[in-house]
This record gives C-alpha cells, structure tokens and sequence, in this order.
C-alpha cells in the first residue's frame, strides 16, 4: 500500500523513497521489552472496585524526551525521519524496577502552525460542470481550473481556534491522571510537524508508519535517540511491559485508527474520540467537495468552507513547507482533486476502512451525535465495519458535538472518565474488571442522561420507509407508509448561496417557498427513535444546468411555533449518482433515481412532532455555492426515504 501512495506522488523523490520502504524493515534489537501477551495486574498496583486508583506521586515522576527513528525518509535529505516524543512516567519505574503500560498520544498540533488559506468557494458555476463538455467561457472554464485561495482572516483565525481543541488535553490531562494510576504517558509529535523530521502528508502511509514507530520503539523493535541530530545516544524503553493504548481527540484520535490497521504488535487498545475513518468523507461527500464545519463560536460562516488537505497540510507543517517540504502542497493539491470530487487512489490512501480486518487491538469508540466537524459517518462506518470482522469493541456516543464528552466535571463527564480508565486497566493491565460483559454502548440523551443498551444501531432496528406525496405542484408535501398516487412534479430554483439552510430553509414548513421542497409525517402518536443511517431515494431532473448540489435534511418539526431542528443531512454530486468513484455525465432535463445517505444519527421524535425532509440544492454552510438560478424537479411519487427505526415500520403508527 505504501508504495502505491509514493509511487502516486508528481515528485520523483516520492519516488526515490519507495526504494527506501523496501529495503527497511522491522529492526532487530538487543535488549527489547516483549510486548505484554494476556497481562496480569502487578503486585504492586492498586485496585479499588475494577479500576486503578492514584498511588504514585506525580510531582516525582520521571519526564524524558526522545527522538525515535522511523523507516521513513519523507524529506528526502538522505537519512531516516525521527519523531519527537515526550515522556512521563512514575518514579518507580526507574527506582523500583516497574514495568508499566503506556497511554500514548500522536498529535499533528504541537506547535510551528503555517498559514490556513482557504480554497474558494464561490463560483459562477460548479467547477464540474464543464466535465463532459457543454461549452461555458474561456473565463468560465479558467475559474474551474483556477487554484485560487480566499487570503482570509477568518479562515486563519478559526483554524487556530480548531488546534485549540487537541492541544487543551495534551500537557494537563493525560499524565496528571494516568501517571499517577501506574501507566507511563506518551506525547508524540506526528511525522512532519513540529520537532519531529519530515513532511507531513495528512493522513496516508507515511504519516501511520511515523506512528507505529513509537510503538515499535517502545516494544523493542525500533531505535531511539537523546537527540534529533544525526547520531545521539541510543534510548532504550526498559520501564514499560510493552502494551500500548492509544487515545486521542479529532485528528489525534485518527491516528490511532491509522496505526491500528497495521496490525503492530503491542498496540493493544485504542481510543478514538471524534475521530476519521476515511479523509474522503472528511473532505467529500458522495462525490461532491464537502467541507467539515468549524464549530467555533463568533467567526462567523464556516471557517473551514474551502479548507482541504493541502490547506490542513500547511498549517500543520508550519515553516518547512516553505523549504525541504516545498513538494508537498503542489503535490496534495493537484491530486485531492477539488474538480470532480470523486473517489481515488488518493483517497483510499487516506481510508482505514478496508484495513479493519487487520485490526489486532481492541477498540472504544468515543463520538458527538452533534459533530459536525468530523461527521457521524466517521464513527458509524468505522463502527459497522469493526463489527463485520468482530473486533472487541465499545461506543459512547454523547450528545455534544466535536470532541469529547464534556463538560468537565459533569455527572456525564465523571462516567465517562470512569469507564475509560477501566477500560485501559483491563486492556493494559489484565485488571479482571468485568468491562467487556458490561452493554457494549452508551447513548447520552437530550436531557444529559445516559443510557446502557446491548449494541449501537439499537437492538430491534429495522428500516422503515416514508414515501414523498404532494396534493398539487406548490404546497409543501407529506410523508406516509403508502404509495401516491398523484403524478405532480414539484420544482425548485437553488438559492443555496444566498439562503442559509439552517436559518431560512428548513423553516416555515407551512409555507411555500421557490428554493426548497417540503414533506412532513403526520404527528407522531408516540415517541420514534431513530438509530443508524437514513437513505433517501429521489427521482429528480436538473433542468438549466449539466451539474448542481443535493442536499437532504431530515428536520424535527414540533407542535405550534417551536423551532424546527435540524436532525441530520447528507449530500450527492449527481455526476456520481452510480458512485463516488466515476463522474457520469448528466443531461439536463432527464429524470434519474439519486440515492445517498444522511449523517447517521441516534435521535427520539417525540409524540406529538412531525418528522420532515427538506430538500435543497446548495447546502450554503457545507458545499461549494454556485451563482442562483438552477433549476430542479422531483417526483413526489418516485421517491421515498428510509429511517432506521426502532420498532421498524410499525412503530411509526401511520
């Protein structure tokens, strides 16, 4: 696989470095800790009801930093990349003998931040609209081509804000709380950034081999150093019994989903919190350029609208970009391709989604039912797979949106702590605590409260289908289990730029209104939930244009004036309607079927409320926005959407 990526690189030192990756192996090395097989709770650690208490003074504890050699040569200045990484563990470790675990994170946001200037995003037309043909301005088509960035303040601003995030937890959080329990806690600095040597690549091989050489380090298996210059004296990590759980917040918490697909011996659990599973679903969504949202109060519009992995690259690699790591943005940006949005060897680079079967570790997922940053799909895709090939699993889905659950100190916050801590001493420490026979997901609810079930979707799920119904060409439409009968077409013109979604689309079910489309069930006898993935099925024709945005909301609408909430979305380039991987051409005018899924989402509908789906095309804080004016129909009677219901079909009660 590697060498399929490098092999991909417009540079020929990619190249060169295939050459390297082959001739480099696991290193074979005197004194090295076996990693721990079936561990046993030392003699010495203390348990109090399953879970490891503080017995170690913190103030005392040994802190060290070491630079470990990877198999890489990124930079391509002739000698292997090291990765700096920071050290804390208890002082017993080196005055008593200890052997003890480690709780390690890798993170891209330790520091020497670049500049963060967005793509545009504002286009007269989409730039796949030329694709096939169909004419358009020099002007025009020289836009599509075009690599123009908005020089924005904002952008700037909020990707610094978006740093702040991981970085909170790194100095505080993870040693003042496990070192003192008995673990040793490992801060790395990812390949490519900060004091660590290299070019940073987002998220494809060299950037997961950068990680798992911390963890072959600390089995024995890779070479350390007091020092990031050539030579140094050699580290050996004779404290640690060699089992390692990785735990981490948004790209620090997708790191570990990287490495755990290599299948390193030693890696014994991980923890990904608000975590990728695949940069395509980061960055793309069903064939269309996406963007993840910012989440960050008083910037403004999406801070993140136009950012991708060139952009992510930049700030990461801070001043080396400029320098020994000038090959790097041409190269992302000419191969993450912001023209067809579609599925390539690019992105599978970047997707951990077919690896799960190589997965030796267990794995605790940890994911915002309100994260629009990183995306449900990143947890529930990851999720459905690691059940397919039965890997030891655990999930707590909150109810917050990006990163974990929170706020600190919270009776939500206290348990979910408590649990993460006992999930590490029986994977790190062999404490027989019972975790793995416990529900195998938590769900926190509106009102805070946590709730216990078998497994994530909901036992008793099953998909219930709601079909789109119009009594004329105008008014807003319904949603029922029967088939219309009624041939109306209804028809909409994008006003996607100009109109937020959120604020002004979906509002005012009872209106009609030229730039959506509207169905609503009617007033639910008792409480829905939903739980999984919603797919819509929509028979609909572009009418003006060889190319537009679709986008689908599945909307909780309350009795009387309460304000509509907005439950989940998702998005189809209709150029890949057949799929994400080849753009098709379309014809204007002619109807095709489109089906796309939605965010998967657990989620009540209370009595009394209407589940609705609104239909648009320009989703203004999400997909790049062309000019208004294009023009689409659907057909009421052709299409449908599925809900994943607990209870099925039945429990919708129409």
């Amino acid at each position: 696989m590697a060498a399929g990526v490098i092999a991909n690189r417009s540079c020929a030192s990619w190249v060169r470095r295939t050459a390297t990756l082959a001739v480099l192996g696991a290193l074979s090395l005197a004194a090295a800790p076996a990693a721990a097989q079936e561990p046993a709770p030392p003699p010495w650690l203390k348990v109090e009801n399953g879970r490891t208490q503080p017995q170690f003074n913190f103030a005392a504890a040994i802190e060290q930093t070491v630079f470990v050699e990877t198999e890489l040569d990124s930079d391509d200045d002739g000698r292997l990349d090291r990765v700096r990484i920071r050290i804390s563990r208890p002082r017993q470790t080196q005055s008593l003998g200890y052997k003890v675990p480690v709780v390690f994170e890798h993170s891209p946001y330790r520091g020497d931040f670049g500049p963060a200037e967005n793509h545009e995003v504002d286009f007269q037309f989409l730039p796949q609209e030329f694709l096939f043909g169909g004419g358009g301005s020099t002007a025009t088509q020289l836009e599509r081509a075009a690599t123009t960035r908005r020089a924005a303040e904002r952008s700037a601003r909020s990707r610094l804000l978006r740093a702040a995030g991981p970085r909170a937890d790194l100095p505080g959080s993870l040693d003042n709380y496990y070192v003192p329990r008995g673990y040793a806690v490992v801060l790395g600095e990812s390949i490519g950034t900060f004091n660590s040597d290299g070019c940073p690549t987002v998220g494809d091989r060299v950037e997961t081999l950068g990680t798992k050489a911390v963890i072959d380090w600390l089995n024995g298996r890779a070479r350390g150093f007091d020092s990031a210059a050539p030579g140094g004296n050699r580290v050996i990590a004779d404290w640690t019994t060699g089992a390692v759980g990785m735990v981490g917040v948004s790209y620090n918490g997708t790191l570990p989903n990287q490495v755990a697909t290599t299948g390193v011996e030693g890696l014994e659990t991980i923890v990904p919190i608000s975590a990728i599973s695949s940069w395509y679903d980061y960055y793309r969504a069903n064939g269309l350029v996406r963007a993840p949202h910012s989440e960050v109060q008083g910037v403004g519009d999406n801070g993140f609208l136009g950012e991708d992995t060139d952009v992510l690259a930049s700030f990461i690699g801070g001043s080396r970009m400029d320098d020994r790591c000038a090959g790097t943005l041409p190269y992302l940006l000419e191969t993450q391709d912001r023209v067809t949005g579609d599925y390539s060897p690019f992105w599978a680079a970047r997707d951990y989604l077919d690896d799960v079967d190589d997965i030796e570790a267990s794995v605790f997922v940890v994911h915002g039912l309100n994260d629009w940053n990183v995306m449900t799909k990143a947890f529930a895709e990851w999720w459905y797979r690691l059940d397919q090939y039965e890997v030891p699993r655990k999930i707590w889905l909150h109810n917050g949106g990006h990163g974990g659950q929170g706020p600190g100190g919270s009776p939500a916050q206290l348990a979910y702590k408590a649990t993460e801590n006992r999930w590490m001493d029986h994977e790190l420490f062999g404490v027989q605590n019972g975790i793995m026979s416990e529900p195998r997901s938590t769900i926190q609810r509106v009102d805070g409260s946590l709730s216990s079930e078998a497994d994530w979707p909901a036992p008793g799920t099953s998909d219930a289908t709601l079909r789109l119904s119009a009594p004329d060409r105008d008014a807003p439409g319904t949603l029922s289990s029967d088939v219309s009968a009624a041939a109306w077409v209804q028809d909409f013109v994008d006003e996607g730029r100009t109109f937020d979604t959120d604020d002004v689309l979906i509002q005012g079910p009872d209106e009609d209104r030229p730039n959506r489309l509207i169905y609503r069930s009617p007033a639910l006898g008792a409480n829905v939930r939903i739980s999984g993935t919603p797919w819509v099925n929509l028979q609909m024709s572009i009418q003006n244009r060889n190319a537009a945005n679709l986008t689908a909301v599945l909307v909780d609408y309350g009795p009387g004036g309460d304000a509509p909430v907005m439950v989940t979305r998702g998005w189809l380039d209709p150029q890949n309607r057949n799929g994400y991987s080849d753009s098709e051409p379309v014809r204007r005018g002619r109807y095709y079927d489109f089906r796309w899924d939605l965010q998967p989402d657990d989620y009540i509908f209370e009595a009394g409320h209407r589940v609705g789906l609104v239909v648009v095309s320009t989703d203004h804080d999400y997909t790049i926005r062309p000019d208004p004016g294009t023009r689409l129909t659907l057909r009421p009677s052709e299409s449908s959407i599925e809900l994943p219901v607990l209870g099925g079909q039945g429990a919708l009660g129409f």
